[in-house]
């Protein structure tokens, strides 16, 4: 079982990816903007976003310790918010050059490695064959 962080810039399509990939894996699934709410947290600054990825990564790691694969789908800015997060398969959407928000635009940071780089958005067949080809790196 592993923690895949989907990340990217707000827009680039992690939420569609997220949704479809849950299904082929049957993993838990939390969405950045679906805690925000729940936290009441629409902070934004750098130790809000730090705050916010240990959130998804406690969350995470309770479900992958219940034996689940989990994914987590939200922005992840910096590698700094990468690392406190420590996922297990990073999968960057990366098919936009800017999202909707200035000042996340202005902290983006590639990410120096990721597992899978999408430039694309997925047909459910591309959908379907990452996972499997996820289940297949147990």
């Amino acid at each position: 079982m592993k923690k895949i962080l989907i990340m990217g810039l707000p827009g680039a399509g992690k939420t569609h990816l997220a949704e479809r990939l849950q299904k082929h894996l049957n993993a838990a699934w939390f969405n950045a903007d679906r805690m925000r709410e729940m936290a009441n947290d629409w902070e934004f600054s750098t130790e809000a976003r730090q705050r916010q990825s240990m959130r998804m990564r406690n969350i995470a790691d309770f479900e992958l310790n219940q034996g689940r694969w989990v994914i987590c789908d939200f922005v992840c800015p910096t590698e700094i918010t990468r690392q406190l997060f420590k996922p297990g398969i990073t999968i960057w959407i990366d098919t936009i050059k800017e999202g909707r928000f200035e000042n996340t635009n202005n902290v983006f940071e590639k990410p120096l490695e990721a597992d899978y780089h999408i430039t694309n958005y997925l047909s459910d067949q591309e959908i379907q064959t990452l996972a499997e080809e996820i289940l297949s790196k147990k």
